[in-house]
């Protein structure tokens, strides 16, 4: 009878602890591929205070190259991560391709507003009011508006479709509650290839046109599509929890920046940025070695550095994120679509990681909210949790093991490539 009670009792309670325990499992066997020789920003050898003058440092400006955590992002975000603009090494390509990336984005306030404004507008027109994924909802909005900044036209129904599974078989990977698929990858690489003749940008010419097609699909359709639908679910969930805010931006639209700069300092978009060091990096009391594996916490460097002292977007004078200046200015036009047809509430937990995707209930304005919905949410949320955690633990450490038997960066370096 006892031992029933302890089992049902430790049933109820799996959606407590379960989660927790599970994302401690994953950062002990990320650390033990980091190794040994890595040193985490801030961290025990190196504080909050000095997160910005190593990370700027030009020694702190290694990408991939002799970190063991590389293989395992390159497994995640392949094909092609060796020409991805954030695994580049320093140097002639790695300029080359980030001065086209530049380029690309590029656009005056009012045409990139207008093209947000439109793009945000089709899509939101054909959502439906009820329970949403909010990474979900808001992820064709940036396939369609990275795909017509890339080709410089309206995004066709097939393209999107490939962008929209693309990203998220990315990040489900990343996040570790499910295995890569490499096929609905192929398909995206197919069309880019297919279309490289139609992109009205000069292309790095330093890659081959398979490179090239990689090189978009990474940056524009991995990276940029991904980093913004998490960027807004993160955003939404805020408005979606708290009625006073919400009720505020819809009288003062103004303010949305505002919430757009506490959303990003308390969610920030990465967690891990690592970089080697290409030659000692001096501080006042330590010297940080050359191939030193530099691990920058944003999560903790947010905790620790103070309301006035973040950096979302990474620090100008080591790869910044080059939507740096595009990303407030769409993400507040695509807040105000969103607050213009209808109202949010969320019951759902909101971290960083956001890994149940931000669910919410959408309710078109004005109207009036059901409640049983929202509770069932609440519940929904919490037991997947529960199916998440197990997922994490057999996917994720399968695809540790599998990154390492692949060694796709290692095999990269080792056949003398740069």
């Amino acid at each position: 009878m006892i031992g029933k009670v302890l089992a049902a009792t430790a049933v109820a309670a799996a959606p407590v602890w379960l989660p927790g325990r599970v994302v401690a499992l994953r950062m002990k066997i990320f650390a033990l591929v980091n190794g040994q020789d890595a040193v985490t920003v801030p961290g025990e050898q190196v504080g909050a205070a000095d997160f910005r003058r190593v990370y700027a440092d030009p020694a702190a400006n290694g990408r991939s190259r002799g970190a063991a955590l590389s293989d395992l992002f390159w497994y995640w975000l392949a094909p092609g991560p060796e020409v991805h603009q954030e695994h580049l090494e320093p140097g002639p390509r790695y300029d080359e391709v980030a001065k086209c990336t530049r380029h690309i984005l590029v656009r005056s306030k009012r045409d990139s507003e207008e093209l947000t404004r439109r793009v945000a507008a089709h899509v939101l027109d054909g959502l439906e009011p009820g329970l949403v994924r909010l990474r979900d909802a808001m992820m064709p909005i940036w396939a369609e508006l990275y795909h017509e900044l890339v080709f410089d036209e309206p995004c066709p129904p097939e393209a999107r479709e490939l962008i929209v599974a693309h990203a998220d078989d990315v990040v489900s990977a990343l996040k570790c509650v499910r295995p890569r698929n490499m096929r609905r990858r192929a398909r995206l690489t197919k069309y880019l290839r297919r279309r490289l003749a139609d992109v009205p940008h000069p292309l790095p010419e330093s890659l081959t046109p398979e490179e090239q097609a990689y090189y978009l699909q990474g940056t524009f359709f991995n990276t940029a599509v991904v980093q913004m639908s998490e960027a807004m679910a993160h955003l939404l969930m805020i408005i979606a929890q708290n009625a006073d805010i919400q009720q505020r931006l819809v009288d003062h639209p103004e303010d949305i920046d505002l919430v757009i700069d506490d959303g990003l300092r308390a969610y920030p978009l990465f967690g891990i940025a690592h970089r080697i060091s290409t030659a000692d990096i001096e501080l006042a009391d330590l010297t940080i070695p050359a191939g030193t594996v530099l691990c920058f916490s944003y999560p903790d460097f947010a905790a620790q550095s103070g309301k006035d002292d973040f950096i979302p977007f990474g620090v100008a004078q080591n790869r910044a994120c080059p939507a740096r200046g595009l990303a407030p200015l769409t993400m507040r036009v695509v807040t105000r679509e969103v607050l213009r047809r209808f109202s949010l509430a969320s019951t759902a937990g909101h971290t960083r990681s956001i890994p149940n995707r931000g669910p919410a209930l959408l309710t078109r304005r004005g109207a009036r909210r059901k409640r049983l919905p929202l509770v069932w949410l609440a519940v929904r949320d919490r037991w997947e949790d529960v199916w998440r955690s197990l997922a994490q633990l057999v996917f994720g450490t399968y695809m540790v093991l599998d990154a390492r038997r692949q060694a796709l960066c290692s095999t990269y370096f080792a056949g003398g490539n740069r």
